[in-house]
């Protein structure tokens, strides 16, 4: 099995690229610690390999955040977790996730905009943030404001240049296409 990395805009995030299906073309786990990582064999090993502090499942591909550390010593133990996990052939999911909040806010009112931004969202940001090891999910949004909230994962979250990437890209875009926008928060 052989196991291709890319680096990714966040500096702490490694993406690695199996060569195989790794959750499916449009669906997405993230395991922002220890605790949610139980219900995944894969995250559980990712967050055994010292200073691992997050990880994210993608269709194709894995993201692994550093808390601290150097990737020359850290990949390694990543790239060995994977190819066991996968090698082993372990389920990627023993338990599904608690859906708890997932649901987006926004009022029946704004139903035809929230359409609009979320197509815009699946079809032309979601993408282009896969390609950089992340998602984005859209959680919410305020006709009285404008205000679109988002919530960023993988490689995404925590990423120095999430702030610039929601205002001069995703934000910029929005308003554009639909006027009814006027900002965009992550959460």
């Amino acid at each position: 099995m052989f196991i291709q990395t890319e680096s990714t805009p966040n500096p702490a995030t490694l993406k690695f690229l199996p060569g195989r299906e790794v959750m499916g073309e449009g669906n997405v786990a993230d395991f922002p610690d220890r605790t949610a990582a139980e219900r995944s064999p894969l995250a559980a090993a990712l967050f055994q390999v010292p200073d691992v502090a997050r990880v994210f499942f993608g269709s194709d591909f894995i993201s692994v955040t550093k808390a601290d550390g150097d990737w020359k010593h850290l990949k390694p133990a990543v790239l060995g977790a994977i190819m066991d996990h996968f090698t082993r052939g372990l389920p990627l999911i023993d338990k599904p996730a608690d859906e708890t909040g997932s649901d987006a806010a926004y009022s029946s009112e704004d139903e035809e905009i929230v359409a609009q931004i979320k197509e815009l969202l699946d079809t032309r940001v979601r993408p282009a943030v896969a390609q950089d090891g992340g998602d984005i999910i859209f959680k919410g949004y305020d006709g009285s404001s404008g205000v679109v909230f988002l919530h960023l994962q993988g490689a995404c979250a925590g990423c120095p240049s999430s702030t610039m990437t929601l205002r001069n890209g995703i934000e910029n875009m929005l308003r554009h296409y639909v006027p009814e926008v006027n900002a965009v928060e992550s959460i």
